[in-house]
């Protein structure tokens, strides 16, 4: 595109390339002082005339009590994006297969898995409230490229979630596949809508041809939100539509932004790739090797060079 920035940023997304501008401190407006009295009866000339109050209806018994209208956030978290980390030596598979798997759908292990044995076994026994489902039946993503998990791949930092010597490789190898909540939120529907048409036309074959046996009726996945690690002990979830966009505002809304580096947005059972937007990389080489492993497949995301994502926060960069 026209306005695509080397680094592969559409516009100004770019904070090298377009560096934000410091504006100039807004000049302090002098103080007036109020001109002096010809006389005591004299009134101020700036005062504030009395407001007069109106009487509080009187509510008669028995009857209902108003119902406030409720305050609607104007937050949007649609527009969140997200991010899924894997190495690019799983790549081609992943581009193969169509899809991100759930680590409990995969039938083969990547090529390169960071997670550590004892944290594939926490996530398999521990469920996500509301539905019972296993954390390990779900996709899992960042809600930040600075996600605390990240940081310790970046920085090479000892953290017990990982098993970083088994493969030894630097942040550089890595890639993250970025997409939206929205995107992933009109998957799910579209999904469901094919699934519930498939359903249906399996059952009327069903009685048509008098089979004993009806298919399964299909209930269709929800995206959940978690408040930190979903495989901890004290970990919260958001896994109805409602609480789960409250959990991303509550999440986008702290003060030092901490709780959001722990987070995770789970989807559940797998994310098509055409649902992904954006492959993050750390330099032109590797934006290179990338797009020579997407010509072999049907999906074009943007493949955009974003140093930040790949450089620890003790980074002066």
């Amino acid at each position: 595109m026209d306005d695509e920035c080397i680094h592969g940023l559409e516009g100004q997304l770019c904070a090298l390339c377009f560096p934000k501008v410091l504006t100039e401190p807004l000049t302090p407006v002098k103080k007036t002082r109020a001109p002096k009295l010809s006389s005591l009866r004299d009134p101020l000339p700036t005062a504030a005339m009395p407001v007069a109050r109106t009487a509080r209806p009187v509510r008669v018994a028995g009857a209902p009590r108003p119902v406030r209208a409720e305050t609607l956030s104007t937050d949007n978290v649609d527009e969140q994006r997200v991010y899924h980390l894997t190495h690019i030596s799983n790549l081609s598979a992943i581009l193969q297969d169509g899809r991100l798997l759930a680590n409990d759908a995969l039938t083969e292990r990547p090529a390169v898995d960071i997670s550590a044995p004892a944290t594939r076994d926490l996530r398999r026994v521990a469920h996500v409230s509301g539905d019972g489902r296993s954390v390990a039946e779900y996709v899992p993503f960042f809600l930040s490229p600075n996600a605390t998990v990240w940081e310790s791949v970046r920085a090479e930092a000892v953290d017990p979630r990982l098993a970083l010597d088994a493969h030894g490789s630097e942040a550089f190898d890595f890639v993250m596949l970025v997409t939206t909540v929205k995107k992933i939120n009109e998957g799910i529907a579209a999904r469901a809508a094919a699934e519930i048409v498939s359903t249906e036309a399996q059952a009327e074959t069903a009685q048509n041809a008098d089979l004993a046996e009806e298919p399964v009726p299909f209930v269709p996945g929800v995206v959940a939100v978690t408040n930190g690690d979903a495989a901890g002990a004290l970990t919260r979830f958001g896994a109805t539509p409602a609480t789960a966009e409250r959990m991303l505002q509550t999440l986008r809304a702290e003060a030092d932004g901490a709780m959001i580096l722990e987070a995770e947005l789970l989807v559940p059972d797998a994310v098509p790739m055409d649902l992904i937007t954006l492959i993050g990389v750390c330099n032109d080489n590797v934006r290179e090797t990338v797009r020579g492993i997407l010509k072999a497949s049907s999906y074009k995301p943007k493949v955009a060079v974003y140093p930040p994502w790949f450089h620890t926060s003790a980074d002066p960069q």
